[in-house]
């Protein structure tokens, strides 16, 4: 017979609460040794220590816990203002300990410029975010480090330098579906729609075809106007593909801890978005196989696979590199569109000062030729409502980086944060993008406010990174061309913004020449930000068009 010994209610928690004091007592040790090596440390490096966000209980969680309720309440990225601004409103740089690590925190456009380009050997990003991608998208671009960042960069880079990722045709034929979807009824007004998935399924269309030669058509499957095209649904495509997203964004949050999360529903949706993506992959393959395809007779178009898979024929390499680029051209620009949508509903002189100056240069009518991204950046207002757009909401809300050895950053030590700080290796730096952009002191006392008239003649330095800065700034970048002038030293123009931004102002050019008033049906309210990667609306863009009269 098995001796199980018998052990009381009253032993078994006096033991359990020993045990909690004896780790709350090492935590203590640990950090006060810690502490005093990091003085130590940063005093013979000429450094001072930054300032701390303390925690609220011993354990330092509470920090985290306040950052995780106001994510779900869809107002983190303003938490993170207002928990800096309890420091103190002229400190731009702080520690946060939590548990038994700590992290450095800085909306400070100097410490950004050491990390993205004076000292951008000295930084990587960590293995957390690695780690919370990694399911869904595996090794490339925007998850790999040293010499497979490397490799994936040199693979993926050149076809982004190239004049064919401004397709306009290609934007033009989804644009055409956007609007089938935008019906209007006989007094010429579309119902109340929420543009913000809309806006998603049209990247969605856009990024596939030109990822892939082939769209999932997302649009059409949503609307009811094709159930599946080629034996893909669209509609559930996309709906694997941000329910991911949004899983990934969770995983992320828990930082070092990711580990933690149940995969099981992460899994199902992986493994839905893989079998589509090998599916377009090898039946792009395969298409090139055949002399008599249609690319063969004279009318090929810029294929982005077609390009890589000069390079490599393995198909979970093609599958990683098209999917980082996939999230890269759909997700910042359908928040883009959505957003900008959701600023004109809600500014109608803006919307009309703007449509007034695109139907001047465009044209009146949707039919109007629009040449080429020239043209589209040459419509300087325009320019300045997407720079307005962005900077407010922080479409990429949160950065990073992690120290590969013992550093520094340039300033944020000391009272007035004017000292460098030291960096020990392996500490994670947090960038919020939005805490930047909404500083007073470099954007005006009317930073919250939507103001596109404050980009003119506006020089640019490092507190504007809207898609990252230096070498790992984001695929697509170079689409957006869009910024006045550009003063940062070392910024890599590798791109996928040419595609992004071209794409995003071409759509919003078209709409301006079809619809005459936009209305907000959403009512008064503050601006909630839901993050899932990209800051996206958390009411969603609702709104009702009228179409121009003919």
């Amino acid at each position: 017979m098995l001796f199980i010994p018998s052990l009381s209610l009253r032993s078994v928690t006096s033991s359990v609460a020993l045990t909690v004091l004896l780790f709350i007592i090492y935590k203590v040790i640990t950090a006060k040794l810690n502490g005093r090596r990091y003085r130590a440390e940063s005093a013979r490096r000429g450094c001072a220590p930054a300032p701390t966000l303390h925690s609220k209980n011993v354990l330092g969680t509470s920090r985290l816990k306040e950052s995780i309720k106001a994510t779900k309440e869809d107002r983190g990225p303003q938490y993170v203002v207002s928990a800096m601004n309890e420091v103190g409103t002229n400190i731009h740089t702080l520690r946060v300990p939590i548990l038994d690590y700590e992290l450095l925190v800085t909306r400070d456009p100097e410490n950004v410029k050491a990390m993205f380009s004076t000292q951008s050997s000295e930084y990587d990003i960590s293995a957390t975010r690695s780690s919370a991608f990694m399911p869904l998208l595996g090794e490339g671009i925007f998850t790999s480090t040293g010499e497979q960042w490397k490799h994936s960069r040199a693979l993926v880079r050149p076809q982004f330098s190239r004049e064919e990722i401004s397709n306009l045709d290609l934007v033009e034929r989804h644009v055409r579906t956007l609007m089938r979807v935008l019906a209007v009824n006989e007094k010429g007004w579309t119902e109340t729609v929420d543009l913000q998935p809309l806006m998603f399924y049209f990247t969605l269309d856009t990024a596939t075809e030109f990822l892939y030669g082939q769209s999932v058509h997302s649009q059409a499957a949503i609307a009811g106007f094709e159930s599946s095209k080629n034996g893909i649904d669209g509609a559930a495509f996309g709906k694997h593909f941000s329910t991911a997203k949004h899983l990934v964004d969770k995983r992320g949050a828990l930082g070092k801890f990711y580990w933690l999360m149940r995969m099981g529903e992460m899994n199902m949706h992986c493994k839905a978005i893989h079998e589509v993506i090998d599916k377009m992959i090898l039946d792009r393959l395969e298409n090139k196989k055949d002399p008599l395809s249609m690319e063969e007779k004279g009318t090929r178009k810029f294929v982005l696979l077609d390009e890589l898979a000069k390079e490599t024929q393995d198909l979970k390499e093609l599958r990683n590199e098209t999917l980082h680029t996939l999230m890269a051209g759909r997700d910042p620009t359908g928040a883009l569109l959505g957003w900008v949508w959701y600023f004109l509903a809600r500014h109608p002189d803006v919307f009309s000062k703007l449509r007034k100056i695109v139907l001047n240069q465009f044209g009146t009518s949707t039919s109007s030729p629009i040449n080429d991204f020239a043209d589209l950046r040459r419509c300087e207002y325009l320019q300045w409502v997407i720079h307005e757009v962005v900077r407010i909401v922080a479409i990429i809300p949160m950065n990073e980086r992690v120290a590969l050895k013992d550093t520094t950053l340039p300033r944020g030590g000391g009272a007035d944060g004017s000292k460098p700080i030291f960096v020990r290796k392996g500490i994670q730096v947090l960038i919020p993008l939005y805490a930047i952009q909404h500083r007073l002191d470099i954007w005006g006392e009317d930073a919250e406010g939507f103001r596109p008239e404050r980009w003119q003649g506006r020089r640019i330095g490092w507190e504007w990174i809207p898609f990252g800065g230096g070498a790992r700034k984001c695929l697509g970048r170079k689409s957006s061309q869009l910024r006045p002038v550009d003063d940062r030293i070392g910024v890599d123009e590798l791109d996928t913004e040419q595609f992004a931004f071209t794409e995003a102002s071409y759509c919003i050019v078209r709409m301006l020449q079809r619809f005459d008033i936009v209305q907000n049906m959403e009512g008064p309210g503050e601006m909630k930000l839901h993050t899932a990667i990209e800051n996206r609306s958390g009411t969603g863009v609702m709104v009702r068009f009228r179409e121009v009269s003919k």
